[in-house]
């Protein structure tokens, strides 16, 4: 494929992250006589991520198909905080970007260019930065999250190393949340996933109000993990870092609108992941699903698709960034815990409805319900969109 000089496609791929790797996919299957190119300036598809999923986020039709792509599952997951450890018996997931890459490029045999940096984007053309065009009918914008002034952030921010360990570390299942540490720089709360008897992938994760890492300060936070849990370490296999966007507010169409018209952007890129957890997956699926059943693919009608949906789903998640705003604006950043401790101490299945978005009335009732544990002044006040804007 490197040495397409121009070609005429259906659907190029602009970016091979997870969203388009997922709807690539899914119109392979579904539309088999579909001339399809994805184009990743990277050396591999997927870059170096994990993507993880509760399996009750997706319907039992989305996982089945799904499941080619699944590294590691557990039955089980675990929390952690300073008043408890509770065990959650929803199965859980994740995909890394090497099964990605491997299952991606079998699956699009001859239909992936690497090592390939884009230019611009037209309706009908990708242009490359060595000159050449490649023109289709369909051009999707899947190049991940690109900053707007019209979303309001808070962040979720990590680094994570996976481990192997001189010996077993006898984990079973994954740790989503231990928050039973030290809280600095918003919550904190490290996540861990057991791999392999002696392999361990440990993430070092805040929910703060900057962006900004420091690998350094954050690796030796990860050490200290591991030591005081009894792991000695034998090997750093792979370190991983990423920023998820934390919605607190913003404006949906203003957003929209410094997209230009002739784009169609799917995944991070058309806002398109839980406003709180920043999961982008089953987002992900579920616009794959439904992208492979349009009758018709051109850009202008992809956009026109995922802009509806984006903004519907913008108006049905307005509760998840009201918590946003709790979490963020009411809690003092060393108390943030304290919030995620109270949630998680609720009804299994509501916290299920929770992490697919799909929250009953009766859930969102019983989160907000009693004595918040942050000030109530300050949380009456974090209620109205309004109120995270700057001044």
């Amino acid at each position: 494929m490197d040495r397409i000089e121009a070609a005429d496609f259906d659907v190029i791929f602009a970016g091979g992250g997870l969203a388009s790797g997922l709807t690539a996919f899914r119109l392979r299957r579904e539309k088999p006589q579909l001339r399809l190119l994805v184009v990743e300036a990277g050396p591999s598809l997927g870059g170096n991520h994990t993507w993880s999923f509760h399996s009750p986020d997706l319907s039992p039709e989305q996982n089945a198909w799904l499941a080619p792509f699944i590294a590691h599952s557990w039955p089980a997951q675990t929390v952690r905080f300073p008043k408890f450890t509770r065990r959650l018996n929803a199965s859980y997931n994740s995909l890394t970007s090497a099964r990605l890459h491997d299952r991606l490029t079998a699956e699009l045999a001859g239909e992936v260019m690497l090592n390939t940096s884009i230019a611009a984007l037209g309706e009908d053309r990708v242009e490359l930065t060595d000159g050449r065009a490649l023109h289709a009918r369909c051009v999707i914008d899947g190049r991940g999250y690109a900053p707007s002034p019209a979303l309001v952030l808070g962040f979720q921010k990590f680094l994570g190393l996976e481990l192997r360990c001189a010996g077993p570390h006898r984990e079973t299942a994954p740790v989503i949340m231990d928050a039973a540490v030290s809280q600095d720089d918003g919550y904190r709360f490290v996540y861990t996933l057991p791999l392999a008897p002696d392999t361990i992938l440990i993430e070092d994760t805040y929910y703060a109000d900057g962006a900004e890492l420091d690998p350094a300060l954050l690796r030796g936070k990860i050490d200290a993990y591991a030591a005081a849990r009894g792991w000695r370490i034998a090997e750093v296999i792979r370190e991983e870092r990423g920023v998820l966007p934390v919605v607190l507010a913003g404006n949906i169409d203003a957003f929209w609108a410094g997209i230009p018209a002739s784009q169609a952007p799917i995944g991070l890129r058309a806002a398109l992941f839980h406003p709180t957890t920043g999961y982008s997956l089953p987002d992900a699926v579920r616009l794959a699903d439904a992208i492979a059943a349009l009758p018709d693919l051109t850009t202008r009608g992809v956009r026109a698709f995922v802009e509806a949906r984006s903004k519907q789903l913008w108006r049905e998640r307005g509760f998840y960034r009201m918590l946003n705003r709790m979490l963020f604006l009411a809690a003092e950043p060393q108390q943030r815990y304290s919030v995620l401790q109270r949630f998680y101490s609720l009804p299994e299945q509501l916290i299920e409805r929770f992490y697919a978005a799909a929250s009953t009335s009766a859930d969102k009732a019983r989160i907000l319900i009693g004595r918040p544990p942050v000030s109530i002044r300050r949380a009456l006040a974090s209620l109205p969109e309004a109120s995270a804007w700057p001044a």
